[in-house]
């Protein structure tokens, strides 16, 4: 099936590079790729199969993103990240799955995991409020899952976890006005005082562990991967496809320039114009390799039911933080390459080049806090499943 979906989207591709310059306009992705983008099955790629979902092998949902975002970095962003949820949906208890999924299986779900909310515990579940920025795609979907800490009767944390909320109790205030990642529509959310079952506060100690609840009825492979994998290579797929993109275009535009400032040289003959080329390539070759390795690496041990190693989770980490800089480093070899054409508006290369360096603020690709851990792992001081 996943092929089936891959080959829908291949065939999308042509609608959304043309879409791009609207979903910056509009300020989020055109309901149009949206509804799109849902009849390939892209979005229940990661989703239940108790509830229509594919249980897709995670390499080829990223592949697909890949393909997206090379067509428009705001579209791949988006349906990466709603793409990514309904796995999550699934850590929770059954009662929450059946919740969102139960009545339409095309329920999508944004997210703000940052711990900006507050939390306290009633009976049968949480009190709930606080604002959060950054809900990609949140225009677009019925249901958010939201960062909080826990506090007890001093005031003080003991818990993180996130929260999952339908569109009723919540408020989205379009604030995104940006000059990357226009197109996201990544919008505040805030929460007023409400109520959230327990059912659908899932503890981030146990996404950490891979324990969760919903487990138990998702026994599959899919839903034994670490939070701190499959979640933050859903921010690095997009970026590598922007990579992708902007080197399509590049490669492209050079075969055809002729370089009015170095006397009508031709760009395709120029050597260091060549050498551009190809250290970008590998930029890009080298971040996609690096996360078909981890991500297949720790397939291997979910499949076969076995704890998926610190080392490896930390190295798929590590190479995941590494891999959003190295689609960067690519895209800013080639912008600097393109010449004075590519800074004209509305110009793809530029989108790319915008995107690609909005994503590369998220938190997820934080390159030091990650290659800490690491390099504590390496050197035998003990890191904790919760860290990361």
């Amino acid at each position: 099936m996943s092929e089936e979906i891959l080959g829908k989207v291949r065939e999308l591709l042509p609608a959304l590079r043309e879409r791009a310059q609207e979903a910056e306009e509009l300020r989020k992705v055109p309901p149009e790729s949206v509804k799109a983008l849902q009849e390939t099955g892209f979005f229940r790629m990661l989703q239940p199969v108790r509830y229509g979902g594919f249980e897709s092998h995670p390499l080829e949902f990223y592949t697909a993103v890949k393909l997206i975002a090379s067509a428009c970095g705001s579209t791949g962003w988006v349906a990466s990240v709603l793409g990514v949820h309904p796995w999550h949906v699934g850590l929770f208890d059954v009662q929450a799955q059946e919740e969102v999924f139960g009545e339409d299986q095309d329920t999508r779900i944004s997210s703000s995991y940052a711990p900006t909310g507050r939390a306290t515990a009633v009976e049968g579940g949480f009190r709930f409020s606080g604002k959060w920025s950054f809900s990609s795609g949140c225009d677009h979907a019925t249901w958010v899952l939201l960062g909080g800490l826990v506090m007890n009767d001093e005031g003080k944390p003991v818990d993180f976890r996130t929260f999952l909320l339908p569109i009723a109790d919540y408020t989205i205030n379009d604030v995104w006005d940006t000059v990357g990642l226009r197109g996201t529509g990544s919008n505040d959310i805030v929460v007023e005082d409400v109520f959230v079952p327990e059912h659908r506060a899932l503890s981030m100690l146990h996404t950490a562990r891979c324990i969760c609840p919903g487990q138990d009825v998702n026994p599959g492979p899919l839903f034994r991967m670490p939070y701190g994998t499959i979640h933050p290579y859903a921010i690095t797929a997009p970026m590598i496809g922007m990579a992708t993109g902007a080197y399509d275009l590049h490669v492209g535009a050079t075969r055809e320039r002729v370089r009015a400032a170095y006397l009508g040289e031709k760009s395709v003959e120029d050597p260091f114009a060549q050498v551009r080329i190809a250290t970008a390539a590998n930029d890009i070759d080298t971040a996609w390799w690096q996360l078909e390795k981890d991500i297949n690496d720790e397939w291997e041990h979910a499949v076969a039911g076995t704890k998926i190693p610190i080392d490896l989770r930390l190295r798929a980490r590590r190479d995941q933080v590494l891999g959003s800089a190295r689609a960067i480093s690519a895209i800013d070899r080639l912008f600097e390459s393109a010449g004075g054409k590519a800074i004209n508006q509305g110009s793809p290369l530029p989108r790319f080049w915008r995107d690609a360096h909005a994503a590369r603020v998220h938190a997820a690709n934080d390159p030091e806090r990650v290659l800490v851990l690491y390099g504590k792992n390496e050197l035998g001081i003990q890191v904790r499943d919760g860290l990361f």
